[in-house]
């Protein structure tokens, strides 16, 4: 969509703001991360078209931050993150990028976020606070034990809901050790954001799944 291409965030504020040379920096590094997470990590429609459904539930249960956190918290994992992940896990292609000439080990090795192993530390743990929830009414003392079901769910809830946070969070704070500060607000600016550019960016992608078309076959032009 040229609109959005000529209307960005970046050039906007370049042309209404008087930014100096180290804002004008932090938005194009976070066009070239933006621009990296989509032509090497999603190539598959399908793929782009649960991060199209992704994107929409993510934005509902950011209301919901406003309304009720919990219940933001169990949108956001229990569909938001489910249907992000498990296009990059079973649909996005494992190997030889012929299209950016790059292996999956290389792609994983400079992947900035979550790579793929990363990820599987991260849901191990969501799936097993639940569990651990349920067999440890309270977890040894630390909260107030359920009783009922609908407790249990709402526990469940604001456990992933600090999940969430502390998982932001924790990559963040190792990209400024790892990298620098920049690249960690970035990067943290790109996920906080990534609900709104991804409806953007991958509206069309159910269109081209109904018409038979599997995968981009150019993912390095966005917004096509």
């Amino acid at each position: 969509m040229k609109f959005f291409k000529d209307i960005s965030v970046h050039n906007w504020c370049k042309r209404v703001l008087p930014l100096g040379d180290n804002v004008t920096t932090f938005f194009e590094a976070l066009r070239i991360q933006r621009f990296d997470d989509h032509r090497y990590y999603h190539h598959s429609r399908i793929n782009q078209t649960l991060h199209f459904i992704s994107a929409i539930s993510f934005v509902v249960a950011y209301a919901f931050l406003l309304i009720d956190p919990v219940i933001s918290a169990l949108i956001a994992w229990l569909v938001s993150m489910t249907t992000r992940q498990s296009g990059h896990f079973f649909f996005e292609p494992l190997g030889y990028d012929e299209i950016n000439q790059a292996t999956h080990e290389f792609k994983e090795e400079i992947k900035v976020g979550y790579n793929l192993n990363r990820k599987i530390v991260l849901l191990s743990i969501w799936a097993i606070l639940p569990m651990l929830l349920y067999v440890q009414p309270g977890l040894f003392g630390m909260i107030e034990p359920w009783g009922t079901l609908t407790e249990w769910v709402r526990q469940v809830g604001g456990a992933w809901l600090i999940l969430g946070v502390a998982g932001l969070l924790f990559r963040t704070f190792h990209l400024f050790i790892l990298k620098d500060v920049q690249t960690g607000l970035v990067w943290m600016t790109k996920i906080i954001t990534d609900p709104f550019h991804d409806i953007i960016l991958y509206h069309k992608a159910p269109l081209y799944l109904l018409k038979g078309e599997l995968m981009d076959n150019n993912p390095k032009q966005m917004y096509h």
